[in-house]
């Protein structure tokens, strides 16, 4: 036998090798596709809770943003989406950070092999080769490790997401997580905080700027490192010049912005209803309101710069109301929110407060309304008494006999005291009750008295401009509506009073003389000042808006000169120039009567009288004669007597009107004025003697001498 040689052993080919070889390959692919598959199969499903906690938000009718509030964590996250940013930052953001990211699965291979060919070139990490997609995977399962398994894990989780969401959905991922420094998440919390301005219009630099924090969002942020975030701005201006995103004019100008040194304010308008809204239901991440931004902010503004004049304890309420909804537009519930002298964390659109004059339209709507009186009717200003109650002119002077209209556009006391008499004050406030207005009384449970006319009884600056609204929307009710959507109560309108009566007020207040350098006959209005000068009041009303304003102070205090014509009338007149006046006419009632006094039916011309105007004689203090006292002796000198040398007679108690007699012979007509002026004939005892409304009388004896 032949022995075996090595040179005959059979040797594998280059084609052995080569089949040896893709084994080889493929059962590499095959484990490493095995491991990769198991480990996919491992991972826990992909939680995206992160991306669904964000901050409570308050928005205007528009979707402005009007208050944010921080999260449970103490962040700032607003939320947003792709629509909601500037167009040019999504293509910077784009070209600095994935280019290719409209088009690859989640990872970028050749992302992938620049930023491995450079870490060996520089022999340290110089850009990571992460998508878009990876950043949002990283961000929502967030760990310390930055090392193989962790940008495989990134891998992984930014294939998921590309086969389960859209790229516009993975972009707005991005952009609600995407950390900016500090407590701010997002990009329309960075955009507020560094920019006070939404991130729909950001400049080239803002853009820039924000493009380049996420990086490194501690070490770059612009409050503390400036300079640090100058130079990350700088180097995304020069990428997206030469991507052509922006020209080079455009960046010398964008290198040149200063950048933000400190933090802004987040929006804070209107606290007091937008803590409200969330309390009423505190797991409703967005609160869509009926309020308008703009107006709000304005009239903000107003009541800080009106409060400039008035005392540090002295705040400023204002309410506008749509008419035809019942929606608030604007709600300022004090000067200052944070302010503790003013009270500011207290909506005083909500406190109970005297009107003062503010009812008195809605008596005169009544009074319309049931048929005492028109307009036109003739009303007496002279001095008359209610038992106890003697109601005076704000300035103790009276007017005589005066048509109503004159009556309530001077705000005459005495006339609408003589209305509400012939109304009858609890019905007066029970057709204000009906009509879902609140009002408190003093003493609750108690009969109310005349005084209810003048302000003796409480109401909030809200219930009030709800009742104007009212004679603006013809007599029917609408309840105020701080959200944008409208309920769905179904509940039938309730009314105050008729067309016809609501529009005699209407054209009443429209001729109401109007505060100093303002346009009159613009808008119908009404001022109130409460007893003490404790309230300042106005409101009025157009076709469209009512705006009503209160002015004082949160603890009740008195404040000298708080007047509602000198001090709320102007705000409001400011306010209506802000939010722009209506110049259309209020539509006249077909049955409305238009007519002078004579050319009234009789019964129209003169106040009613089958209602006595006197409670009972029972409820009368009884009369006695207080000057001079029984057996006085009065010297005729000059000291004695006034200036023109009569003696003056004073009455107490009883009704008016009182005739004055000395030794049973009337020495004046009769008065309704307690006192009288009497010429002493010359030295001796005389008898003087008084007689009242009721036929009472007191006499006394004096010696002149």
């Amino acid at each position: 036998m032949l022995g075996s040689s090595p040179s005959m052993t059979p040797r594998p080919g280059r084609f052995g090798k080569l089949k040896i070889g893709v084994a080889a390959c493929a059962l590499a692919v095959v484990a490493a596709t095995t491991a990769l598959t198991l480990y996919i199969r491992s991972l826990p499903p992909l939680d995206l809770s992160a991306a669904a906690d964000r901050s409570t938000v308050v928005l205007d009718r528009e979707g402005r943003l009007l208050r944010p509030f921080l999260t449970t964590d103490g962040r700032w996250k607003l939320t947003v989406t792709s629509d909601d940013v500037d167009p040019r930052y999504l293509a910077m953001l784009k070209a600095y950070e994935d280019r290719r990211f409209d088009s690859h699965p989640g990872i970028d291979p050749l992302g992938l092999l620049r930023a491995a060919g450079q870490m060996l070139r520089h022999g340290r990490v110089v850009s990571g080769g992460s998508t878009l997609t990876m950043q949002v995977a990283r961000l929502l399962e967030p760990r310390d490790e930055r090392d193989l398994a962790a940008k495989l894990r990134q891998a992984v989780r930014a294939v998921e997401l590309e086969r389960h969401l859209s790229k516009t959905e993975i972009l707005d991922l991005y952009l609600n997580l995407a950390p900016f420094g500090g407590n701010l998440e997002g990009v329309r919390a960075a955009s507020f905080a560094y920019f006070g301005k939404e991130p729909k219009r950001l400049s080239t630099a803002e853009a820039a700027l924000l493009v380049a924090l996420p990086q490194s969002p501690e070490t770059r942020r612009p409050d503390r490192f400036a300079e640090a975030a100058r130079k990350a701005r700088a180097r995304v201006l020069a990428r997206i010049e030469r991507a052509g995103i922006a020209t080079a004019g455009e960046v010398i100008a964008a290198r040149d912005e200063e950048i933000p040194t400190a933090r802004r304010p987040f929006p804070t308008l209107s606290p007091h209803v937008a803590e409200q809204v969330v309390a009423e239901a505190p797991a409703q991440r967005v609160h869509r309101l009926s309020l308008d931004a703009r107006l709000q902010k304005s009239l903000e503004g107003l009541a800080r710069e009106r409060s400039l004049g008035l005392a540090p304890q002295v705040s400023i309420a204002i309410l506008a109301v749509d008419n035809e909804t019942g929606a608030v537009r604007a709600s300022v519930g004090g000067v200052d929110y944070f302010a503790a002298e003013r009270a500011g964390a207290l909506d005083l659109t909500r406190a109970l407060r005297s009107p003062g004059s503010a009812l008195k339209p809605f008596i005169y709507a009544l009074a319309f309304d049931n048929g005492i009186a028109h307009p036109e009717t003739m009303l007496e200003d002279r001095p008359a008494r209610y038992g106890s109650y003697v109601p005076e002119n704000f300035d103790m002077t009276f007017q005589g006999m005066v048509s109503a209209r004159k009556a309530l556009q001077l705000s005459l006391n005495v006339p609408t005291v003589e209305l509400l008499s012939a109304l009858g004050p609890q019905r007066f406030l029970s057709r204000l009750r009906d009509a879902g207005i609140t009002v408190a009384l003093p003493k609750e449970g108690g009969a109310p008295g005349l005084a209810v006319g003048l302000g003796g009884l409480g109401i909030t600056l809200q219930d009030l401009t709800r009742a104007y609204v009212g004679l603006a929307r013809g007599g029917e009710m609408a309840p105020l509506r701080f959200r944008e959507e409208p309920s769905s109560s179904g509940t039938p309108p309730l009314h105050l009073v008729e067309p016809v009566a609501a529009w005699y007020v209407a054209d009443t207040l429209l001729g109401a003389p109007p505060p100093l350098n303002a346009v009159p006959g613009r808008i119908a209005y009404k001022t109130g000042t409460s007893y003490g000068y404790r309230d300042a009041w106005a409101v009025g009303f157009d076709r469209k808006h009512t705006i009503g304003v209160w002015v004082g102070r949160a603890d009740n205090g008195a404040v000298p000169g708080l007047v509602g014509r000198v001090v709320a009338a102007p705000i409001l007149f400011d306010a209506f120039a802000r939010l722009g006046i209506d110049p259309r006419p209020f539509p006249q009632p077909a049955d409305a009567i238009v007519a002078s006094t004579n050319h009234l039916p009789p019964p129209l011309r003169h106040l009613r009288q089958d209602v006595p105007k006197t409670v009972a004689a029972i409820a009368t203090p009884a009369l006695k004669l207080a000057f001079p006292p029984d057996g006085a002796r009065i010297d005729l000198s000059a000291d004695s007597l006034d200036g023109q040398g009569q003696l003056n007679l004073k009455a107490a108690g009883g009704a008016p009107p009182f005739t004055w007699l000395v030794d049973g012979t009337p020495v004046t007509a009769p008065l309704r004025r307690r006192e009288a002026a009497w010429q002493p004939p010359g030295k001796g005892f005389m008898r003087i003697s008084v007689v009242d409304g009721t036929g009472a009388s007191e006499s006394v004896s004096v010696r002149l001498q």
